[in-house]
């Protein structure tokens, strides 16, 4: 059973912030995780900000969207840079799709955390070829706590670590739900790479 991070705060001391990463393959709850991380710090009456990648569009131009269709505000941001001058006075920042940024969002949440805030990170931390992806390794390295979230392999019912990619397309960075990727165990995932080659 996975245990929240400890939240209390020493008030004589100076405020600490922190990094929280949650990740994982696709469809295994990631962005469901991170919202109901934020909508507890909500309903305590902390000062949230909430952002993610303007590329990501599947759901809503604006707001975070689980595949189970919770949802909840965000500010879409074109730049991780422009996360520090949006997040202002807030004691609670959220992530979603971390891997769609650049390197610079790194600095952006370490920024963020020295300067007292919880920041709350979510994203896929391996690609549809099952390599780290993106920015996401570093931010692993640097996170106080770590959430590895996982799926149901759609071929055997196992845990699922990996996002299969159902077309032959090789960009990176293919925009889909359950219509171009599926969630798999290792071996299925390695059996369909190895079919893909073939072909």
């Amino acid at each position: 059973m996975f245990v929240e991070p400890h939240l209390g705060r020493n008030l004589d001391s100076a405020k600490s912030g922190s990094i929280e990463v949650v990740c994982g393959c696709m469809f295994s709850g990631k962005t469901e995780e991170l919202i109901r991380r934020l909508n507890r710090a909500l309903i305590a009456k902390q000062k949230v900000e909430i952002f993610k990648p303007s590329v990501d569009k599947r759901y809503h131009s604006e707001k975070i969207v689980s595949h189970a269709e919770r949802e909840i505000r965000s500010t879409p941001v074109n730049f991780a840079n422009d996360i520090l001058l949006l997040a202002g006075d807030c004691d609670v920042v959220g992530i979603d799709e971390a891997q769609f940024f650049d390197e610079s969002i790194v600095e952006v949440c370490n920024t963020l955390a020295n300067n007292g805030k919880r920041v709350i990170v979510a994203g896929l931390d391996m690609d549809f070829e099952g390599k780290p992806f993106g920015p996401m390794p570093q931010l692993l390295a640097i996170a106080e706590f770590v959430t590895k979230v996982h799926a149901i392999c759609a071929q055997t019912g196992e845990l699922a670590s990996f996002s299969f990619r159902l077309s032959e397309s090789k960009t990176r960075v293919v925009l889909g739900e359950k219509d171009k990727y599926e969630a798999r165990s290792r071996g299925a995932f390695l059996e369909g790479m190895n079919r893909h080659h073939k072909d």
